[in-house]
C-alpha cells in the first residue's frame, strides 16, 4: 500500500464585479416595460372615452370594496363625512341605539312584573278564581295582552248584545284599578265568533256588535277607575281573528282583548295617527301667511274668471 498522501487542489475564482453574465436587470426590465404598456393602455383609453364614461371610471376606483361587491350608496352619493362611507361620529347612532334598548328592557320588565300582579290578583281574588279558565294573560310584541274570553254556559254579553252580565262587569272593575300602575296606555277589541249576526237590520252585523262589546267593556274599566284618558284605541274585529281558528264557531272566539302596550308599540300607533310628526303632517298644504279670501258662491248667470294657474283640487 502506498503511503503517499494525495493532495487537495482548491481554485478560487475571483468575483469580478459589475459583469454582464448576472440576470437580475432582465427582471427589472420585464416590470418596467409591463408598468410601461399598462400606462399607455390607460392613457389610450382615456383619450377615447367620454368625459362622463371617464367620471364613471374615477367613481369606481373611488368606491370601497364593501359598496363594490354588495351595493350601496356611491362615495360621490354619501352623505356621511367619513372617506369612502362609514358611520359620521357626530351623529352618535350606536348611544342613540344603545338607549333605545335600554329603555325596550325596562319597558319589558315593567310589562313582566305587571303580569305576575295580575296573574296573582286572579289566582288571590276570589271575584277572578272562578272565571280563572275564562281570562288569558300573555305577552306578545305589542305588549301585555289580557283576554277574557266566552263560555258556553257562561258568556259575557247577553245574546246577540253589547249588554254586559254581572260577572263581567265584575271583573272589569277589578281590572280597572290595576292598570293605571302603569303609564302605558291600553287599546280594546271585541271579538266574535263565525256566527252571522242577523237581527233583521242589513246594516248592523257582527262588526256592529263587537265594536259595542268593546267600548261597553272599556266604560266598565272606567267606571271601575281606570283612568279614561288610558285608552289609546278602541276597536271591533267581528270574527276576522279567531282565537281557535280550526273551529271558528268555538265560543272562545267571542272575547275581549285589553292589551297594555309598549312604548314602542304606543308611539307607532300615535306617530301613525296624528299629524304630530309622521308623514301624515309632512302631506298636509303649508298655509301662506297671507291667504286671500275665498270667493263667494256666485249669483245665477254670473260668470267668474279667475286669471292665473287654478287652485290645486284634491281626489
Amino acid at each position: 500500500m502506498s503511503t503517499e498522501k494525495h493532495r487537495v487542489v482548491v481554485r478560487r475564482v475571483a468575483a469580478h464585479a459589475g459583469g454582464g453574465h448576472g440576470g437580475g436587470w432582465k427582471i427589472a426590465y420585464a416590470d418596467f416595460m409591463t408598468a410601461m404598456m399598462a400606462f399607455f393602455l390607460v392613457m389610450w383609453l382615456l383619450s377615447n372615452t367620454s368625459p362622463k364614461q371617464r367620471e364613471g371610471i374615477a367613481e369606481h376606483f373611488r368606491m370601497p370594496l364593501k359598496v363594490a361587491l354588495s351595493g350601496g350608496e356611491k362615495s360621490s352619493t354619501s352623505i356621511s363625512v367619513v372617506p369612502g362611507g362609514g358611520m359620521d361620529p357626530s351623529t352618535r347612532a350606536d348611544g342613540e341605539v344603545q338607549r333605545a334598548d335600554a329603555e325596550d328592557d325596562a319597558d319589558a320588565d315593567r310589562l313582566a312584573s305587571m303580569k305576575e300582579r295580575l296573574d296573582k290578583l286572579i289566582e288571590n281574588s276570589p271575584v277572578f278564581r272562578q272565571f280563572r279558565s275564562q281570562i288569558l294573560i300573555d305577552i306578545t310584541t305589542e305588549g301585555l295582552r289580557l283576554q277574557i274570553v266566552d263560555n258556553e254556559n257562561r258568556p259575557m254579553f247577553d245574546l246577540a248584545s253589547a249588554q254586559l252580565v254581572p260577572h263581567m262587569r265584575a271583573i272589569l272593575r277589578e281590572i280597572g284599578p290595576t292598570l293605571n300602575e302603569l303609564p302605558n296606555k291600553i287599546t280594546l277589541s271585541g271579538h266574535t265568533d263565525a256566527f252571522v249576526y242577523s237581527n233583521g237590520d242589513r246594516s248592523y252585523g257582527n262588526w256592529e256588535l263587537s265594536a259595542d262589546r268593546a267600548n261597553a267593556s272599556r266604560r266598565e274599566l272606567v267606571m271601575g277607575g281606570m283612568a279614561e284618558n288610558k285608552v289609546l284605541r278602541v276597536v271591533g274585529l267581528a270574527d276576522s281573528m279567531h282565537l281557535d281558528r280550526s273551529h271558528p264557531r268555538n265560543p272562545i272566539n267571542r272575547r275581549i282583548s285589553i292589551i297594555l302596550l309598549n312604548h314602542r308599540t304606543q308611539q307607532q300607533i300615535e306617530n301613525e295617527n296624528s299629524g304630530g310628526g309622521g308623514s301624515a303632517g309632512a302631506l298636509l298644504p303649508a298655509r301662506s301667511k297671507a291667504s286671500p279670501p275665498p270667493l263667494s258662491a256666485p249669483a245665477d248667470n254670473l260668470k267668474v274668471t279667475v286669471k292665473g294657474s287654478p287652485a290645486p283640487t284634491h281626489p
